[in-house]
């Protein structure tokens, strides 16, 4: 048995709008200066990774990309200043809530391990 979680930011209506897929898009993002290449490389479409920034950038209401227009290629996208320092906080976060849940889950299987001790009746399960 082994422990799972998976951390949202929801906004006032319920909605996720930021979770590790997002961080890894921005991340992405940032390496490879273009929204579509982020999208390309993480095997999502162009228009689900947009709206993903777009509902990032509603519910932080942060700018999060520096849009270029024009040229020949026709794309490119840089991290704001705000976008930058945003990964380095919820990257902290993501890591420090994760880390606070594993002194409740190794609790959580010791007294689960007593309550398999004390089960005579299915021990043969």
């Amino acid at each position: 048995m082994e422990l799972k979680s998976k951390l949202y930011l929801i906004d006032e209506q319920g909605e996720k709008f930021m979770g590790i897929g997002v961080l890894w898009l921005l991340e992405e993002i940032a390496r490879c200066s273009s929204l579509r290449k982020a999208a390309l490389v993480l095997g999502i479409s162009y228009s689900k990774a947009y709206g993903m920034i777009e509902n990032l950038e509603k519910g932080l209401n942060i700018k999060m990309l520096e849009r270029k227009r024009g040229g020949s290629s026709r794309e490119g996208a840089t991290l704001t200043k705000a976008a930058e320092r945003f990964i380095v906080i919820y990257r902290t976060f993501h890591l420090e809530a994760k880390e606070r849940l594993e002194a409740p889950y190794e609790a959580f299987v010791e007294a689960m391990e007593s309550v398999v001790e004390e089960d005579d009746e299915h021990k043969d399960l």
